[in-house]
C-alpha cells in the first residue's frame, strides 16, 4: 500500500521501528490541507494533523513510502487508528503525476490548539524533511514551530536514538 507521511513518520528510521518493510516512493503535496501540531498525544504534547481545509493555496508536503499489507497492523497501532487517529484515503500530487495514498488524521476529539511537539518529536519532523530533500522553504517554516522539552527523560532518550533520520 501507499502511505503518505506527513509528520515525524518522514523520518524513514522511525517509521522503519515501527514498519519495517516501509520503502521510499516519493515527495509528495496534499492540497487543501494544512500543517498543525494539535493532535492530543497520551504523552500530553502536540502531534501531527493534515487539517482539511478546503482552501487551494494550502499545502502539505510529505513521503510516500510504500508498505507491505502484512505490516499494515503495525503502523495503524503505532499511529492509535480509532484512539486519536483515523484513516482516510486521498489524492497526492508526486513529480509523476497523482497518487492514491493512506494517511491518518486526527479525530476531532482529539484535537487541542493549545499543545505544542516536545523537541525530539519536532527533530524527527524537519529531520524526515531534509532526508527526502522537501523544499528549503517549507522546512524552514517547520523549524520555526515552537517546541517543549520532554520531562520524562527516559522517553526523550527512547525516541532520539532514532536520530538523526
Amino acid at each position: 500500500m501507499k502511505y503518505f507521511a506527513y509528520g515525524s513518520n518522514m523520518c524513514t528510521n522511525r517509521l522503519r521501528d515501527r514498519v519495517p518493510s516501509c520503502r521510499f516512493y516519493a515527495v509528495a503535496t496534499l492540497k487543501r490541507y494544512t500543517l498543525k501540531f494539535h493532535k492530543r498525544s497520551t504523552d500530553g504534547s502536540g502531534k501531527c494533523n493534515a487539517y482539511f481545509t478546503d482552501d487551494q493555496d494550502d499545502q502539505i508536503i510529505g513521503v510516500i513510502f510504500e508498505i507491505d499489507e502484512a505490516d499494515k497492523s503495525h503502523l495503524d497501532d503505532a499511529e492509535g487508528l480509532g484512539s486519536g487517529y483515523d484513516e482516510r484515503v486521498v489524492d497526492v500530487f508526486t513529480a509523476n503525476g497523482t497518487i492514491n495514498a493512506n494517511m491518518y488524521v486526527a479525530d476531532p476529539t482529539s484535537i487541542d490548539n493549545s499543545l505544542a511537539p516536545y523537541t525530539w518529536y519536532k527533530d524527527f519532523v524537519v529531520g524526515g524533511a531534509r532526508q527526502h530533500d522537501l523544499p528549503e522553504e517549507y522546512i524552514n517554516r517547520l523549524e520555526t514551530i515552537e517546541a517543549l522539552i520532554d520531562p520524562d527523560k527516559h522517553r526523550e532518550e527512547r525516541n532520539s536514538r532514532l536520530l538523526p533520520c
